[in-house]
């Protein structure tokens, strides 16, 4: 009995939001195809907005492209950043040394 709860529960969630009424006209455009496409699948899915097998290889293509890319942006950026903290300690560094020359001569008087 749980099962069967679940099962039209589901369906009912399918219903409500709209799944059932997209699949079905997706399915009715393909039966009413004069020359079926060689894919269904690929039919079903540009049919329901997806790239298509072609598409969807170049997005991958570009998106493997763009994460090499972004490595190396983020390696540049954490090299910076530690130029960035070298220069500042190396301030810090000679902003007391400086102070503690210009006391020195004051504290011997």
């Amino acid at each position: 009995m749980e099962k069967e709860a679940k099962k039209e529960a589901f369906r009912k969630y399918l219903e409500s939001s709209g799944v059932l009424d997209a699949l079905t006209k997706v399915l009715v455009a393909l039966y009413e195809q004069n020359d079926k496409p060689s894919s269904a699948v690929e039919f079903v899915q540009q049919k329901l907005g997806g790239p298509s097998l072609c598409e969807y290889e170049k997005l991958q293509a570009e998106m493997s492209d763009l994460q090499i890319r972004y490595n190396e942006l983020l390696a540049v950026h954490q090299e910076k950043c530690s130029q960035l903290e070298e220069l500042k300690n190396t301030q810090t560094a000679a902003s007391s040394t400086e102070n503690v020359d210009v006391e020195l001569p004051k504290e011997n008087q």
